[in-house]
């Protein structure tokens, strides 16, 4: 008897640019953002450009928040005419917390309210310690942690404190198990889901829910170019995932959907891993990645 075949799953739509989707499929009700308003950071390309795309197709109106204003300007425009939302370009450095104020001062004047915050704005790069500046990891420590802190401590006392809301990081799964390369990142990240418990502690009695989500290999995006995923899923790396490919953009705006929804109403303090599996089985190839390692001092 011959074996069934196997039943291959149904992919959301993606593409690899920083481009909207020519077609998309609701898995959740178009209403389920209904008359929300999003602030996010890193918003311009990427993961948070799709993640910005998917919250406006469920009817929510965006802020998309950046250091380039020219490129969260085109965004904007790519945005609200794919979905008929409206998304505001504004220029910020998650670093400094008087931009972050004057930027979310603006969204209050011209969008009314915040309902959801998506800390994703972040930087990194593959480099070995002994190549890695102070500098260097100063600089993504303080715009990946301090980011973080600094925009969700605004956005709490400025609306958040008095009328709730929701908040979700952007993680990564780099410090579970030590990765070379990625002492700057896998830190900073770490730090993060640690800070996810800790504000979904003291925030909840104000009716703030604060979950993360931790993406590995996602396509189509500056990172998965920056840390090696073309190289690696040329090389068949990704076989050893459980699932077997990369993620991409589509699948991880529905997995911060469903945290910054009510679809998750009772979920706070939650990391969801959305990976493929792959930190549970992917080898850490120590001689590999060092093979591949710059020799130059990263600087940023």
């Amino acid at each position: 008897m011959a074996e069934p075949q196997r039943k291959a799953e149904l992919l959301p739509e993606d593409i690899g640019t920083d481009d909207c989707l020519t077609s998309y499929t609701h898995i959740y009700s178009p209403d389920l953002l209904k008359d929300h308003v999003a602030f996010i950071t890193g918003g311009g390309s990427g993961i948070g450009l799709r993640i910005a795309e998917i919250f406006m197709r469920h009817g929510c109106d965006t802020v998309i928040a950046s250091r380039n204003l020219d490129k969260l300007k085109e965004a904007a425009k790519k945005l609200s005419a794919v979905s008929g939302r409206r998304c505001l370009p504004l220029c910020i450095d998650v670093r400094q917390p008087e931009s972050i104020a004057a930027a979310v001062d603006e969204t209050l004047k011209e969008l009314g309210r915040i309902d959801i915050l998506i800390n994703n704005a972040a930087g990194n790069f593959l480099c070995p310690v002994t190549s890695l500046s102070f500098n260097a990891f100063k600089t993504v420590m303080e715009i990946d942690t301090m980011g973080t802190f600094n925009t969700s401590k605004v956005v709490y006392e400025k609306w958040f404190k008095d009328h709730g809301g929701n908040i979700v990081n952007i993680s990564a799964t780099l410090g579970y198990k030590g990765q070379a390369l990625q002492v700057h990142a896998g830190s900073a990240k770490a730090a993060n889901d640690a800070m996810t418990k800790h504000l979904a502690v003291e925030w909840g009695p104000s009716g703030v829910r604060v979950n993360a989500v931790a993406p590995g290999p996602i396509s189509g995006t500056e990172g998965f170019r920056r840390l090696g995923g073309p190289r690696g899923e040329a090389a068949g790396a990704f076989q050893s995932i459980p699932l077997q490919r990369a993620g991409n953009k589509t699948e991880m705006a529905h997995c911060t959907l469903f945290l910054a929804s009510r679809a998750s109403s009772y979920v706070t303090g939650a990391i969801l891993v959305a990976d493929g599996g792959a930190w549970l089985t992917s080898a850490n190839d120590v001689s590999m990645l060092l093979g591949i390692a710059s020799s130059k001092s990263a600087k940023l």
